[in-house]
């Protein structure tokens, strides 16, 4: 199939991060697709704390910006082109983008767990570039077509944001009770709206404070904690607050090194997981947007196109709204 005609070829603008506090909007070449690949019109990309954290600081623990890169992993596109190879997709297709693939099938592939294959692609983590642009190719497997009757921005949404979505998903997993604790009385607002049983707003409570008001709230320690921040405090929390022989896992990503309350939890049996970005989970996300049982579409509360890409993580930076879309499409500004 063609490639994009040369007028839309010289315009495939592109939000590139060179270093820290450097945030530009570039043309870049249109890609190529390889045999196993496809060739994206990009729709809606939404902003990652993950990407301010490039743009701001030019690096997330080893992994260092040495070189300009495109930002951008939540995403969804039209495919506009298929490698020889492709026979799952057609152009046409809308997909949602599942943003690291396997570069071998190692060890870690072998048993099903490719997100901790060390020398995994993955989408606007250095020196691999991301899809905040408007033409992107990307592995074919890795391209999945949800139910028709989706709107094309909510492919994009498979992923965060982090603690809201969890919510959403621990509710309609069968979470009996949640509570959800923050900082910030607007967010707990919309988890209460999105069905949490009981918020706690923290103030200067200690660690130890917060967990005794999670179990006054649900009357019992939780079986399971998901710690979304990373914040050392919120960890110790998460492990004081779940009951013996329960499991705190650990989803958010902060500083390198942080002490635990590891006593605390050897002696209580507290099981201590982490978990890394994403692994055979697209499927599922999608039936869940198509069974109509999760609506991620409140959490959507601002966009923006693409060409006022600096604008929009300025937006998110300060902490604005909650989810940022850029809207990468010139001619499609819909949903």
């Amino acid at each position: 199939m063609a490639a994009p005609k040369a007028a839309e070829a010289a315009a495939n603008l592109s939000v590139v991060v060179h270093k820290a506090g450097d945030l530009r909007l570039e043309n870049r070449p249109v890609p190529e697709p390889g045999p196993n690949e496809v060739l994206l019109k990009m729709h809606s990309v939404g902003i990652c704390g993950s990407d301010v954290h490039y743009w701001q600081h030019g690096r997330i623990g080893d992994f260092v910006v040495k070189s300009p890169m495109v930002l951008g992993h939540e995403a969804s596109g039209t495919v506009v082109q298929v490698g020889s190879s492709v026979t799952k997709l057609k152009k046409g297709d809308r997909v949602a983008i599942e943003p690291g693939v396997p570069r071998e099938i190692d060890e870690f592939c072998k048993i099903g767990r490719y997100n901790l294959s060390p020398s995994i692609f993955f989408c606007a983590t250095p020196p691999d570039d991301g899809n905040l642009c408007r033409y992107y190719k990307h592995d074919a497997n890795f391209c999945y077509k949800p139910s028709p009757d989706l709107i094309l921005s909510l492919y994009a949404f498979l992923l965060g944001p982090i603690g809201l979505v969890t919510l959403l998903i621990a509710k309609v997993m069968g979470a009996a009770q949640v509570v959800i604790s923050d900082l910030s009385a607007p967010r707990l607002e919309k988890a209460k709206e999105l069905g949490a049983d009981f918020t706690i707003q923290i103030r200067s409570e200690s660690p130890e404070e917060v967990a005794d008001m999670v179990k006054n709230a649900l009357g019992c320690m939780p079986e399971i904690t998901v710690e979304c921040t990373g914040v050392q405090s919120s960890i110790h929390t998460g492990i004081y607050a779940t009951r013996s022989g329960g499991t705190v896992v650990l989803v958010g990503l902060g500083s390198e090194m942080v002490t635990l309350p590891i006593v605390n939890a050897a002696v209580r049996e507290v099981d201590i997981k982490g978990i890394f970005r994403y692994c055979n989970t697209w499927p599922m996300a999608i039936a869940m947007l198509a069974s109509k049982k999760v609506n991620v579409q409140p959490l959507v509360t601002h966009r923006f196109p693409l060409d006022k890409a600096l604008e929009a993580f300025e937006t998110t930076r300060k902490g604005v709204g909650i989810k940022i879309m850029l809207k990468c499409d010139p001619q499609d500004q819909d949903l």
